[in-house]
């Protein structure tokens, strides 16, 4: 048994949902509908904000995926199960949390 200091994580872990929240919120804008309208923008431009709104799509839906995963390390830490390798029970390496709070996996079920 590892001693995880519960607290500690929970607050690490809540501090990084509250950022990313608030990226998501900050780039709101960005994912809005382009205007097609030729009169107003020109064609380059309108390519131009198409591809910045894909960009923004797509980080959106990586800072989404993060929260999923920050949530289920917070469930993690509720049921006693952080810090543990979700495939074969091991601890994992405090080193490996750091880098990523919300791993599952040990270093060597991870590769």
């Amino acid at each position: 048994m590892i001693k995880i200091d519960t607290d500690a994580w929970r607050k690490r872990l809540e501090e990084l949902r509250s950022t990313l929240l608030s990226l998501h919120e900050s780039a709101e804008d960005g994912r809005k509908a382009v205007d097609l309208d030729q009169t107003k923008v020109g064609r380059l431009s309108r390519i131009d904000a198409m591809q910045a709104q894909a960009m923004n799509k797509a980080i959106a839906g990586r800072r989404a995926q993060d929260l999923r995963r920050i949530d289920a390390a917070l469930a993690r830490l509720d049921d006693g199960e952080f810090g543990y390798c979700q495939d074969c029970g091991d601890p994992i390496a405090e080193r490996r949390l750091d880098l990523d709070p919300m791993a599952v996996y040990c270093g060597r079920c991870a590769s």
